[in-house]
């Protein structure tokens, strides 16, 4: 009898534990609360956005001093194009994390650093752009 027993204790243990795993599963995969410290997948990417669109504008700036150049020697076209193609990547990236966040500032999906990176990359291409257009003015 014990050893029946056991094995009916341990099946009605089981069938529970295999009825209230979903629903444990369920609570286990919730995002909970995102600290301030804490590097989320939106912030990263955000992050990321944002550094290129820093490059690119970086870039851009130097292109453009490049450009003018004393008596028009400078030539900044290669680098007008990579702020151009850095600063569009940035506010692309940026763009996509905006759009897919589903909560404002502070809930850990990269918001903020998603307009940022709109805006450096805006920065960036514009800064590429003139950089293009003085250089294809001096050569």
């Amino acid at each position: 009898m014990p050893v029946r027993f056991a094995l009916a204790v341990a099946g009605a243990t089981l069938t529970s534990f295999a009825l209230a795993a979903p629903a444990a599963a369920h609570v286990l995969v919730q995002p909970g609360p995102a600290s301030a410290y804490t590097l989320t997948a939106g912030r990263l990417w955000s992050l990321v956005a944002a550094l290129l669109g820093l490059a690119g504008a970086v870039i851009g700036g130097l292109a453009l001093a490049r450009s003018a150049g004393r008596n028009g020697t400078g030539n900044g076209r290669r680098g007008a194009i990579v702020a151009l193609v850095a600063g569009l990547a940035g506010a692309v990236i940026g763009g996509l994390v905006v759009a897919a966040a589903d909560g404002g500032p502070g809930t850990g999906y990269g918001i903020v650093g998603g307009f940022v990176a709109l805006v450096v990359g805006l920065i960036a291409m514009v800064l590429g752009w003139l950089a293009l257009t003085r250089s294809r003015r001096t050569v």
